[in-house]
This record gives structure tokens, C-alpha cells and sequence, in this order.
């Protein structure tokens, strides 16, 4: 019945444009995080890429899924695309989380390397699923919030201690505090109810959550630089005309560079906000180093023995170079 409808509407002169083909987008952080506004010029950038013939609507915030929920919403096909925390994902293969192990990978030269030698590895595992990469981005170094200096590990025994991942949770544990599992937009009401007393978190989402409410200090451990990637389903991305493919990956390409600028930028802005609003902003004492450094060691020692040899070829190539 639509063939007789197109030739009847043709025979009358009429030529309706072939309509765009739109995709919603969900991911966990809000608007104003950084990576939430590179994704949103990623999809101005695919809609001025491929004239129009595919409109990206962003879903920020959890909005549509929950961030725990994408990337099987993605591999299931209820949304072309989405973002998330890569690390999350460690329990199905530790490869995924080596960029929230302490101490591996510490400043954006450290975690670049990481990248390069983690990339090929994440794309296999990835395309097991139906899911293929398009771009990953870092978060600025993670540091450490709490009340009060902290003066070594034992400053931290007891407290509740947000987690937002496997690594996280290990952490914590390992330096005698609490694990308790909090997404980022949760973060204030997390301390104004005493769910948490403490975080390792970066500056970007100490600031977003203005974390001079409820805690006084920001220590800048650097303990690891890890990264969101964002994937595409892959079925869905063969799908595409060739010139709309390009389109999305050129696109994907300039978001990863451009997410890299943007963290680093981040960083400092954001630690100075903090600072602004009261926060007092400080190196850790080497006594604290010394101890959270231990942590790591044996963390990572931890990591070897449940590591695939796909997560221990990353590291080893990491490492060589």
C-alpha cells in the first residue's frame, strides 16, 4: 500500500524528503559535566556531518536508563548508543577496569599509554557483545574529599566511603573504611543523610556536586585517571548508509581529542571553583602516599591473579612501553 501511496504522491509532483533518522542517546552524567557537553557537540557534529540524516538526542542525567542499565540497553537494541564509566564493567572482564586500579596510570601522558595499549583489547570484547567503541574519554585525576586532613591511611578506617566501582569498593576495604555505592547525581544527599563521610572522586564531579557543603578538604592524590567510553550497536551502525557512517566516526574522532582538552582543562578549573568556595586544596603528606601507594601494590597484585590474559596482555603492553 505505501509503494501505491510514494507513486501516487510522485505522479502528482510531489517529492517528500526521505526523513532523518533520529537515535536517542542516554547517559548517567548531568548537563553541565563536561563529557555530557562534548557528547552533545558529538551530536551536533554527526547531524552537520551527515546533512541532516541522522538527529542524536542526548539523554542526560539517567534520564532514560539508569547508568547500570545502558550498556545493555545498547547491546539489546532499545537505543542505538549510550554512555558509561568503562569500569564498570570489570566484572565481566578485568580489562575493562585497569584504568581504576591505583597508581597504574596517574597523569593524562600515563593514561593516553593506557589507552593505546587498552583500545584493541576493549574492542574485542566489545564486539563479542554486538557493541563497538567510538570514543573514550578521561576524567581528571581522582583525589580525595573528607573533613578534616587526612594525615595516612588510618585517617580513613571507619568512615563510609563512596564507591562507584569494583575498584573503588576494594579500595576502601582495604583501608579499613565502608564501601557505599553512590552515583555521581546522588552525591549531596549521600552526605546530608550520613550515607557517606568521604570520596575519591575527580574535581569536575567534586565541583558539579559542590562539595563544600559537606566536606572541608580536597587532597590531590592523582590515584588514577579512569575514562567513559561511549558505544555504539554495532548491527545498528552497519545499518547506516556509508556517507552517514563516516559522518559518526569522524565525529566520534574529533570528540575523543576534543574530550581529552576539555578534562584537562577541567581539572584546574574545577579545583579552583573548589577552592573558591572555601575548600582547603592540598597535596597528601608523604604518609599518605606511602600507605595509599601500598594499597595499590597490592590491589594490583589482587588484579594479576583474577586478570584474563587479555586484561594481562593490556597491562604488559602498557608497561613495556
Amino acid at each position: 500500500m505505501f509503494k501505491y501511496a510514494a507513486t501516487f504522491a510522485l505522479g502528482l509532483g510531489c517529492v517528500t524528503p526521505v526523513a532523518a533518522e533520529t537515535w536517542d542517546m542516554p547517559t548517567p552524567y548531568g548537563d553541565s559535566t563536561f563529557h555530557t557537553v562534548n557528547i552533545r557537540q558529538f551530536a551536533e557534529d554527526v547531524a552537520a556531518g551527515s546533512n541532516g540524516a541522522l538527529d542524536i538526542t542526548v539523554h542526560s542525567a539517567g534520564s532514560l536508563f539508569p547508568h547500570g542499565e545502558i550498556k545493555n540497553a545498547v547491546r539489546s537494541r532499545q537505543v542505538p548508543l549510550g554512555e558509561f564509566f568503562l569500569s564498570t564493567l570489570s566484572n565481566e572482564d578485568l580489562a575493562f577496569g585497569i584504568d581504576s586500579q591505583p597508581f597504574v596510570a596517574t597523569s593524562y601522558d600515563d593514561a593516553a599509554r593506557l589507552w593505546a595499549a587498552q583500545k584493541p583489547v576493549i574492542t574485542g570484547l566489545l564486539e563479542k557483545q554486538g557493541l563497538m567503541p567510538l570514543f573514550a574519554v578521561p576524567w581528571p585525576a581522582q583525589g580525595l574529599y573528607t573533613n578534616g586532613a587526612v594525615a595516612d591511611v588510618d585517617g580513613l578506617s571507619g568512615l563510609r566511603f563512596r564507591a562507584y566501582n569494583a575498584a573503588l569498593e576494594e579500595f576502601a576495604t582495604l583501608a579499613k573504611a565502608a564501601p557505599v555505592q553512590v552515583e555521581a547525581a546522588d552525591i549531596p544527599q549521600a552526605f546530608a543523610t550520613g550515607q557517606v563521610q568521604a570520596m575519591i572522586t575527580s574535581p569536575s564531579t567534586g565541583a558539579n556536586s559542590t562539595a563544600w557543603d559537606f566536606v572541608s578538604h580536597y587532597t590531590a592524590i592523582d590515584a588514577w585517571v579512569p575514562k567513559n567510553i561511549v558505544v555504539v550497536n554495532k548491527r545498528v551502525f552497519d545499518g547506516l548508509a556509508p556517507e552517514v557512517q563516516a559522518a559518526v566516526l569522524e565525529a566520534a574522532a574529533a570528540a575523543e581529542t576534543r574530550g581529552w582538552e576539555m578534562s584537562a582543562a577541567e581539572a584546574a578549573e574545577k579545583t579552583k571553583v573548589m577552592a573558591d568556595n572555601g575548600m582547603v586544596i592540598g597535596a597528601p603528606s608523604e604518609a599518605l602516599v606511602t600507605g595509599l601507594k601500598a594499597i595499590g601494590a597490592q590491589m594490583l597484585d589482587n588484579w594479576k591473579s583474577g586478570a584474563s590474559e587479555d586484561a594481562l596482555a593490556i597491562l604488559n603492553a602498557y608497561q613495556a612501553h
